[in-house]
């Protein structure tokens, strides 16, 4: 759960705020400047586990899946195994 304010009360919470909230002007930061140099508007999915944390309050990410990458990795794998021979 993302603090309620960027400004924190304490030391606790200002900490937080600021992994939180700079992580999320970090992602959004990145996004647009390659949403400029590709000069596209590319969907963007964000992945892993705290990702949903991070999407809720971004202005860039589209979807969250959490699994994208371990499926993507399970598809590799299946694709290589397919090409070896039998023992």
């Amino acid at each position: 759960m993302a603090p309620r304010q960027v400004v924190g009360k304490d030391t606790i919470t200002s900490m937080q705020a600021g992994i939180v909230y700079g992580y999320i002007g970090l992602v959004d930061g990145i996004v647009i400047r390659m949403k400029q140099e590709v000069k596209t508007d590319p969907y963007v999915i964000a992945t892993g586990g705290l990702a949903g944390l991070i999407a809720s309050h971004s202005a860039t990410i589209s979807e969250v899946d959490e699994l994208l990458t371990l499926r993507g990795l399970k598809i590799i794998y299946d694709r290589n195994c397919a090409k070896q021979p039998s023992a």
